[in-house]
């Protein structure tokens, strides 16, 4: 069981004496840090406890992961008693029976009154439909913060994000490798009063929204350079047909904004056509790439081993056919010198 934490000394020890009671043997709490009692608090209810070395969320999670977790699954939750204990079988249950690498928690399933300001519910489904419509993969709720996964699957990912980008690293990842994944409906509960959110709206939404964009680079190019294409081609064909307005109904002309209109819809089809070849680079890519994955599934490490004998066996058996060719050509070449020194000294 993991939880991050971070100033949560009101909610941290609740939450973890729930899930030891549910019978969480390791419950790990990984803290940024925190100047109130915490680390304290979690420690005297029964927490492993350490300090990560960084600063954010998905630092956090990382560091856990690679130093401090030795079991097979990971329960990750936050510690704002915002998740029910009572949710965990569910979670773990498609991991144990080998039907997903990845669990997400889709805190729509129940969510219940004031559990989410109006504004968050907004910036959800919008990062949500973004997901969607880049990597084609619906999983309900990217941004939530119950997860269970396999610690083997979560070292394939590539994650680099500190902060509450994560959640949406993570997602995206999962998508782009292919991972298997379960969405399971879970009762998302509102704050307990007295402890404050490290959530900020704006700045975080904007992490978000930078993590899930910056990783459509790779993931789906055509959205990303296309995206971009279709921006500044619209921009130049608004500024074009302002000035043919003014130039035909006003006879103005505007030779700047004609220039920069022109050059504005070149740079966008330009843009177009980057994307369509690096979307064509990228398929190609992954094709190679299952084809590798193919043949090694169908080559094991024995076979393997015999190809690589058998490689050896042929080549040493080609060495020694060039050594008894050679040698057949030297005994030939000495036995006519012989016959030659013969008729001499017969004539």
């Amino acid at each position: 069981m993991l939880l991050p934490t971070y100033q949560e000394a009101e909610t941290a020890g609740r939450v973890v004496e729930e899930f030891r009671e549910a019978g969480f043997d390791d419950v790990l709490v990984i803290d940024g840090g925190s100047t109130d009692d915490t680390r304290t608090i979690a420690r005297e209810a029964g927490a492993r406890v350490a300090v990560q070395s960084g600063e954010g969320k998905g630092q956090a999670i990382r560091e856990a992961v690679a130093d401090h977790v030795d079991r097979p699954y990971v329960l990750l939750a936050d510690a704002d008693c915002t998740y029910q204990v009572s949710d965990a079988g569910a979670m773990l249950e498609p991991l144990f029976d080998g039907e997903a690498d990845h669990v997400i928690g889709d805190r729509y399933g129940d969510i219940h009154e004031d559990a989410m300001t109006r504004f968050n519910d907004v910036g959800n489904s919008i990062f949500n439909w973004l997901f969607r419509l880049i990597h084609g993969e619906d999983y309900a709720d990217i941004l939530s913060g119950y997860r269970a996964f396999t610690v083997s699957s979560f070292r394939r990912l590539r994650l680099r994000a500190d902060g509450f980008g994560i959640e949406t690293e993570m997602a995206v990842e999962c998508a782009r490798r292919g991972l298997s994944v379960t969405v399971v409906p879970i009762t998302y509960l509102p704050r307990p009063d007295g402890s404050s959110t490290n959530l900020h709206p704006l700045r975080d939404g904007w992490i978000i929204f930078a993590a899930l964009y910056r990783k459509a680079k790779t993931a789906n190019p055509l959205f990303y350079f296309g995206s971009v294409g279709v921006l500044v081609g619209l921009v130049g064909v608004v500024l074009e047909l302002y000035v043919a307005y003014d130039w035909f109904v006003r006879r103005i002309s505007h030779e700047v904004i004609a220039l920069a209109g022109g050059v504005s819809i070149v740079l966008g089809i330009q843009l177009l056509v980057f994307a369509a070849l690096s979307d064509l680079i990228v398929t190609l890519h992954e094709e190679l790439l299952d084809r590798i994955d193919g043949l090694e599934e169908g080559v094991g490490p024995v076979d393997a081993e015999r190809g690589d004998e058998r490689l050896f066996d042929s080549r040493r058996d080609d060495e020694g056919r060039h050594e008894t060719a050679d040698s057949a050509r030297s005994e030939t070449g000495s036995t006519g010198d012989g016959h030659e020194e013969t008729s001499r000294s017969e004539r």
